[in-house]
């Protein structure tokens, strides 16, 4: 069993999982109550919003436990209505792509562990041509070293695991999949929420939708070396990757715990780009670091505030920018990033 006595998360396994919603659902994710799709043989399946109610909402039936998920989305459009494209374990660590519906330049990533929002500094930005339009491949890269966001193939945003606990810990259990939209920009809703959605929104303008095509999702089952898993078991409540047994019940029912050594993990992306790095903290201090490239393909970074030191270090290539600030929690835009999409969309379901 799991924690809490829930049972063991199921494992993808060895045999790669490709999903094309163009050719109608598949069984591998599983809906949340409310939620009703249309699948378009071009399109793919069809989040569609038309109320501040709506939050459709998709998971996957079994865990990845480090691997790669490739997701070929077109984010919905109209102010206040988010697109999320996320992964989260049982433990409440959590990886997102997050799509504003009135932003068509940008691409929001986060990333959170163990649920812990005491601080607000993991938001981060990458640009990406007009999101609302058009279909990209967003790429999530998990081992347990390093974890990087992609977008065509290009890597944006890098987080290296340096050990470091408390809310800045890096992402390391189990999880499951899940594709949502819903409408941060409802009335009602903290005014944080709305601000950082970019106002209310218009529901005299409907349907508001997304679309997501394609996935490809690979399980790197502990990145140790394993040849085959059909769950994964929390041998203690520590949290940590090293504790997560690998079983295959396939073979007896053996398992293993896996090990401290990174020597065959995974290899991870690397970009040619070269990265500004921030190293962020737990401690009051505020740092932003933004590029932009210029119509010559030059990239100019500047930063702002104090540089703080801590835990995991968080890497930008060029072209792309993100945002850390550490410290007390913002009173407006920022509080919707901070309480993670996985919870939102849970919730927003119920």
């Amino acid at each position: 069993m799991s924690l809490d006595g829930c049972p063991n998360p199921q494992a993808v396994g060895s045999k790669a999982v490709n999903v094309d919603f163009r050719q109608g659902a598949n069984s591998f994710f599983k809906l949340a109550d409310g939620t009703s799709l249309k699948y378009d043989s071009s399109l793919g399946a069809v989040f569609s919003i038309s109320k501040e109610t709506d939050a459709p909402t998709i998971s996957s039936n079994k865990y990845i436990f480090f691997g790669q998920v490739d997701v070929t989305v077109r984010a919905a459009r109209g102010v206040g209505v988010v697109t999320s494209f996320v992964l989260q374990s049982d433990d409440l660590d959590e990886i997102d792509w997050e799509w504003l519906g009135g932003d068509k330049f940008e691409v929001q990533t986060n990333f959170f562990s163990k649920g812990c929002t005491d601080t607000y500094d993991r938001g981060g930005f990458s640009p990406v041509a007009d999101p609302i339009a058009n279909f990209h491949t967003y790429t999530i890269k998990w081992t347990p070293t390093q974890l990087d966001w992609i977008i065509d193939g290009t890597v944006v945003r890098t987080l290296q695991n340096t050990g470091v606990v408390g809310c800045a810990g890096y992402p390391q259990t189990p999880m499951q999949i899940k594709l949502g939209t819903w409408v941060a920009g409802r009335k009602g809703a903290p005014q944080g929420t709305i601000d950082w959605a970019g106002g209310l929104t218009d529901f005299s303008d409907i349907p508001f939708d997304g679309y997501y095509q394609s996935l490809r999702i690979v399980d790197y089952m502990g990145g140790q070396g394993a040849t085959e898993a059909t769950e994964y078991q929390y041998s203690d409540r520590s949290g940590t990757w090293q504790s997560i047994k690998v079983v295959n019940s396939g073979n007896g029912g053996s398992s293993s715990s896996s090990s401290s050594s990174s020597s065959s993990a995974k290899p991870s992306s690397t970009s040619s780009s070269t990265s500004s790095s921030i190293k962020s903290s737990t401690t009051l201090a505020t740092v932003t670091s933004s590029s932009s490239a210029s119509s010559n393909g030059t990239v100019s970074t500047t930063t702002h505030g104090p540089t703080s030191t801590s835990g995991n270090q968080v890497s930008t290539t060029a072209g792309s920018s993100t945002s850390v600030s550490t410290g007390a929690a913002p009173t407006a835009v920022g509080n919707m990033v901070a309480v993670g999409a996985a919870a939102l969309l849970g919730y927003l379901v119920l």
